[in-house]
């Protein structure tokens, strides 16, 4: 005889607390991992280092750094695509990075939405 009262479906009325238990346990860790990532920075250059793009792990720019040498006033179109890229490459780092540290909390569970 199963303990505890069942829920409609089947399901034992303990497993749905002791799974709701979990969730909120996730979603807690979810939160700190989240707060932590504020914090971390990752970066991505164009232009051989003439650009370089900093993002935080929200995707937020943080900075950009030219080197003086790369700024020509007869070619701004350049430095505006090496902006462009760092920029992207940089925002591409920081998601994967947000994905990597998501995955260490959800198990690699595909919770679209979550972050």
């Amino acid at each position: 005889m199963s303990k505890g009262r069942r829920m409609p479906g089947g399901m034992p009325g303990g497993n749905m607390n002791n799974m709701m238990k979990q969730v909120q346990k996730m979603q807690q860790q979810m939160a700190e991992v989240q707060k932590e990532l504020e914090v971390k920075e990752v970066d991505a250059t164009a232009g051989g280092g003439a650009v370089t793009a900093v993002v935080n792990g929200k995707k937020e720019l943080i900075r950009i750094q030219i080197s003086p040498e790369v700024v020509d006033p007869e070619d701004v179109d350049m430095l505006q695509d090496l902006i462009v890229a760092a920029v992207t490459e940089a925002s591409k780092k920081a998601e994967e990075m947000m994905e990597r540290e998501m995955s260490k909390v959800t198990g690699g569970l595909n919770l679209p939405g979550m972050f």
